[in-house]
């Protein structure tokens, strides 16, 4: 497996995906780039690969799957060199692209997101660093009580973009209901007893229903909460995947497949297919559904890499790991935050405090 990074063809400097022109920049001398023109580079990236540049495999031989992974490989880390420096790069059997330690070069790990794990789509980050900053800090102002190491500059500079592995399920679905349906049309009283006269009504609804979108995390040591929290996305606006969106970002590749998403998916598009047909039953005082039938063809599971900028924070008393995500597409947040005691504690004593010395001192005259 080969590690790479983009150099920019002025300077020799990494090149970066930057958010903000959607083109990549040199960190160095800060010219840009198109997709275009990065892929018209193509060549030269291939070259600045140096022969060494591969996965380090230890003397043991392992058992493959049929995609060519080792059962090592997904239980450790996994060591390869930069191409820029030289240096040794240590990741775990998911991520697909990092910095350098010593260099800080982006480093995409090819072989991470080749043949079956090579994305069909990616949706580029089109939120900065500085904007995601923004975002977080604005964010911050309404919880009073977060510890302020949460918030330091140092922590704040660990912010870091990730692009996190998504399957997107699309389909065309048709569905049919019928049913019966009463409406009130008069009523009398006589007497004590009251007299109800009701029209019945045969009812028959079908219609067709486009599904895009329909989207599941794909990395089982993504905290479920962190990478469901930040949706939706504009799956729409997405790209075909290329390499180069990954350079100076972390991305990591999928370790969960689409059948087991299969059923689950399904059941949720035909309820949904159902429930749309049920509100378009309207003007009825009851209606009685006899049967629903909701028929999938067409469907299509898409892989795609999607843009969040998260930070972590470990409280060094618990252990409990906190968290902040905002989507790298929208600025959509979520988040599971500390909380200072202290601040807590100073709270209370300012505002119930000289309340209770004020009611002492009311009572004592009274």
């Amino acid at each position: 497996m080969t590690t790479i990074t983009f150099k920019c063809p002025n300077c020799g400097g990494g090149l970066q995906f930057d958010p903000a022109s959607q083109k990549y920049k040199c960190e160095y001398c800060t010219s840009l780039f198109s997709q275009e023109e990065l892929e018209a580079l193509a060549p030269e990236a291939a070259a600045d690969r140096p022969e060494e540049a591969r996965e380090k495999n230890g003397p043991e031989q392992e058992n493959t799957d049929h995609s060519g992974k080792t059962e090592k490989e997904d239980a450790q880390a996994l060591i390869y060199t930069c191409p820029s420096c030289g240096a040794e790069i240590v990741t775990d059997a998911t991520t697909a692209a990092t910095f350098c330690f010593y260099c800080h070069n982006p480093v995409v790990l090819m072989g991470r997101l080749g043949g079956e794990y090579e994305p069909d789509y990616i949706v580029p980050f089109s939120i900065d660093r500085e904007k995601a900053r923004d975002i977080f800090l604005k964010w911050l102002k309404q919880k009073k009580f977060v510890p302020s190491s949460f918030y330091s500059p140092s922590q704040i500079d660990k912010m870091t973009g990730v692009y996190f592995p998504y399957w997107s399920y699309s389909c065309h679905a048709d569905g049919k209901l019928e049913g019966q349906a009463s409406r009130e049309v008069s009523s009398r009283i006589s007497g004590s007893v009251r007299y109800i006269e009701n029209e019945k009504f045969r009812i028959s609804r079908s219609g067709s229903l486009d599904v895009d979108g329909v989207t599941r995390n794909a990395l089982k040591k993504a905290d479920r909460k962190l990478a469901e929290g930040v949706m939706p996305y504009e799956i729409k606006e997405r790209k075909p995947f290329s390499m180069g969106y990954l350079s100076g970002f972390i991305a990591e590749k999928r370790d969960m497949e689409k059948d087991q998403f299969t059923e689950e998916v399904k059941k949720e598009v035909e309820d949904y297919a159902v429930s749309r047909l049920r509100s378009s039953v309207t003007g009825y005082d009851s209606v009685q559904i006899e049967r629903q039938e909701v028929s999938i063809r067409d469907s299509k599971w898409d892989y795609i890499l999607m843009p969040v900028w998260t930070l972590t924070y470990k409280d060094s008393a618990s252990g409990t790991i906190y968290y902040f995500a905002c989507n790298g597409q929208t600025g959509k947040v979520c988040g599971r935050l500390p909380v200072d005691r202290r601040k807590l504690v100073i709270f209370f004593l300012e505002i119930f405090l000289p309340l209770f010395i004020i009611l002492l001192v009311v009572g004592y005259f009274i």
